[in-house]
């Protein structure tokens, strides 16, 4: 495993081309609901010197409800209503956007802004749209400053935390870091504000069932917390790409990183192909396959899932929808595109491959899902 030094490294301009700096709520806006402009000036002037170095950086930053809220007038209770915290991103987004405009431009970048919904990352074609505007924007030097579209997401069709949305960006833009600037300086193995005996844990090789408890806690402003980061390290690691959580309760947070700062490091081994991290990433699925334990077994050893080891499914789902495989424990084991559409999938499970045909009428295609079109989660 990494010391903490060299893991910190992973992120420097030299191994890493293209990163991701995700702002938290807290951070870029003040209590009293206006921008914390000397601490965000700061980072730019990071952000500038890592591009002169030939990093090219996407910024994903949230705040927009916090900030419109106060230029409208609300109360801190009317947040929670949809209808108004819609308006107030309408209105703190394009405050917001003159910030970035206004600061980047005194360091003499271009910020070019990409509002997206939870629909245009998990429909392929959409992604791949997103992708590529996401690639010609780095490729012609600008800083693409990204935001989950509050003023028309609604609840049920949004990534509702931007710790989720930067490690999807961080596939899109097949960059090799995120990092996710935070009110907390990284992951302890139990709430240190709860524990004093809490330890902090600097390096993550493997997100386990241990990990994912020592999660807990939510920031102040922001709609993420502990739990959040720990899905965003699930989506970013699984690309191949390592994630950090930094705190940036300082003036100068990704330089006092690289000097050796506080911070947890996910590390990410392997490779995998663009489609591999686009499946997953998703954060929907149309439907769910289960399966029996040498089912599970087979899958894990590289088979694709035939209709023989499935034991029931959940959900309403068309051939090529995107699926979940779900083990005997309730784990959702594989991810992948289905061959069969609810009823004819109904009909098969739990059948041999000689039986299809008949039960079908038609010759059948061997699997439910194929190792061709799945990844392992």
């Amino acid at each position: 495993m990494d010391t903490p030094a060299l893991a910190s490294h992973r992120f420097a301009p030299a191994q890493c081309p293209r990163l991701v700096v995700k702002i938290g709520s807290s951070l870029l806006v003040a209590e009293d609901g206006s921008v914390r402009r000397d601490w965000l000036a700061g980072l730019i002037a990071e952000i500038a010197g890592r591009h002169e170095a030939g990093q090219k950086i996407v910024i994903v930053a949230s705040g927009a409800v916090a900030l419109g809220a106060k230029l409208l007038g609300f109360e801190r209770s009317s947040r929670n209503s949809l209808d108004y915290a819609q308006a107030a991103a309408a209105a703190g987004q394009i405050a917001l956007s003159q910030s970035w405009v206004e600061l980047l431009g005194k360091r003499g970048l271009t910020a070019a802004q990409m509002l997206l919904t939870l629909g245009d990352l998990e429909d392929r074609r959409r992604y791949l749209n997103a992708s590529a505007t996401l690639d010609r924007l780095l490729q012609l030097g600008a800083v693409p400053v990204i935001n989950e579209n509050d003023s028309v997401a609604t609840e049920g069709i949004r990534f509702g935390d931007n710790d989720r949305l930067a490690a999807r960006i961080g596939q899109a833009g097949a960059v090799g870091g995120v990092i996710l600037l935070s009110d907390v300086d990284g992951l302890y193995t139990a709430n240190p504000n709860d524990d004093p005996e809490a330890e902090f844990v600097d390096t993550v090789a493997t997100i386990d069932e241990r990990i994912v408890r020592m999660a807990g806690g939510a920031s102040t402003m922001g709609t993420g917390g502990m739990v959040s980061k720990i899905e965003a390290a699930k989506i970013a690691t699984s690309a191949g790409i390592p994630l950090a959580i930094v705190s940036g309760h300082c003036d100068r947070p990704l330089t006092t990183f690289a000097e050796g700062g506080k911070g947890t490091v996910f590390v990410a081994e392997g490779t995998v192909t663009a489609r591999e991290a686009w499946l997953a990433g998703r954060l929907t699925a149309a439907g769910t396959i289960l399966v029996d334990a040498g089912a599970a077994q087979a899958l894990r050893q590289g088979n694709s899932l035939l209709p023989a080891g499935a034991t029931g499914l959940r959900g309403a789902f068309d051939r090529g929808d995107v699926i979940d495989i779900e083990d005997e424990n309730g784990a959702v084991i594989a991810r992948g595109l289905s061959e069969y559409d609810t009823d004819s999938a109904a009909r098969i499970i739990g059948k041999k491959s000689g039986e299809l045909e008949d039960i079908l009428g038609y010759a059948p295609r061997s699997s439910l899902v194929h190792r061709d079109h799945m990844v392992l989660l």
